[in-house]
């Protein structure tokens, strides 16, 4: 074991050894490229973000005083999240409709030439783009950078003269994007200074970027969780980004893990995670050993990792929403009325500062 007692009932998997399930779909080339593009590149040197939206970003917007984005998963699939977060809306009723839905598209470079996408959009290496890692073309920007260039033009104040919230959302892949960005984001003083507020939801990733070298021990469902350091001789490489704050991608050098835990831990971050998402064989699940020393499926893994921030900081303002029988499903979770709340401000779940179910 990599913690004495046992990390959440998982056994350590030797360092290089190949996971059980191993899930290939996010190998194949996207069906569906989004459109819609806007160019976060350097003069004279256009770099493409596809994205959907319900309104045109370059256009002035008055009507809008939310945005929310949504952040897809492994399979880089931006419709559907799009659709899905289209039908939150419809739930949302009147906040929903007057909200601007954006769905942005981290490409990999395997998208390209099936679907014949010119060679000036952003393109990763795999999933590159869920760990804020440099595009492989046509400059290496982050995907954090990305998302950076996408909060810079919603703080447009000619375009979007009333907007007051954006929300970041992301659910499964795309949560694992807005946890570490939450974590990671540079620009937000520059919206909070135009009366711009900016929250985050991050609905039941894979795995979390932990602040230390301490991983769980024991089972957070009957609250006798706790935490001590893992033996980095089962994983050498638990503790690297964007598991842990070791060896950090180029977006966050400089910082440091006392600096970027102070930061996280002010942000507006609502946590979702599906009641049955407890299938230590679901086939999108990150397996690999830094994943499994946080816990052996989503619904422990969200559970412990939630402990270790109230643990570490008993007053932290942040709720974990428990969604009663719902799997490992974007469509189930983002629908819910404490999703509307979260993502469009609508009443109807009682935001608690501890985990609780809906």
């Amino acid at each position: 074991m990599g913690l004495a007692g046992g990390a959440l009932g998982v056994a350590a998997r030797p360092a290089g050894a190949a996971p059980a399930h191993v899930y290939r779909a996010h190998l194949r080339p996207v069906k569906v490229v989004a459109s819609s593009m806007i160019d976060i590149g350097r003069p004279g040197h256009p770099a493409l973000l596809p994205l959907i939206a319900s309104a045109d970003l370059a256009r002035p917007q008055p009507g809008v005083t939310r945005a929310v984005i949504v952040v897809h998963g492994k399979l880089r699939n931006a419709d559907t999240y799009y659709a899905t977060l289209r039908r939150a809306a419809e739930a949302a009723g009147a906040a929903g409709q007057r909200a601007l839905l954006i769905a942005p598209q981290f490409l990999a470079t395997i998208d390209m030439a099936p679907n014949h996408v010119p060679a000036d959009v952003l393109h990763w290496h795999g999933t590159g783009w869920m760990g804020g890692e440099p595009a492989a073309g046509p400059q290496p920007l982050s995907s954090y950078a990305a998302l950076d260039a996408l909060l810079a033009r919603l703080a447009e104040r000619a375009n979007f003269p009333q907007l007051r919230d954006v929300v970041l959302a992301g659910f499964s892949g795309g949560a694992q994007v807005a946890q570490r960005y939450a974590l990671a984001v540079h620009g937000l003083r520059a919206l909070a200074r135009r009366g711009i507020r900016v929250s985050f939801v991050v609905a039941s990733p894979s795995s979390y970027a932990y602040f230390d070298k301490l991983r769980p021990v024991g089972d957070p469902r009957d609250g006798r969780v706790t935490f001590a350091r893992y033996d980095a001789a089962q994983c050498p490489g638990y503790d690297d980004w964007k598991y842990g704050l070791e060896n950090l991608p180029p977006y966050l050098a400089g910082s440091t893990p006392q600096r970027l835990e102070q930061r996280y831990v002010r942000r507006d971050i609502t946590y979702f995670v599906g009641g049955d998402d407890n299938d230590p064989a679901q086939r999108a699940l990150d397996k690999s050993c830094p994943a499994e020393a946080q816990g052996s499926q989503r619904l422990a893994r969200a559970t412990a990792y939630y402990a270790y921030l109230r643990q570490r900081h008993p007053n932290l303002a942040q709720p974990m929403i428990v969604v009663p029988g719902a799997g490992h499903n974007e469509a189930r979770v983002l629908t819910t009325p404490c999703a509307q709340s979260a993502l469009f401000g609508v009443p109807g779940c009682h935001r608690l500062q501890e985990t609780k179910s809906q």
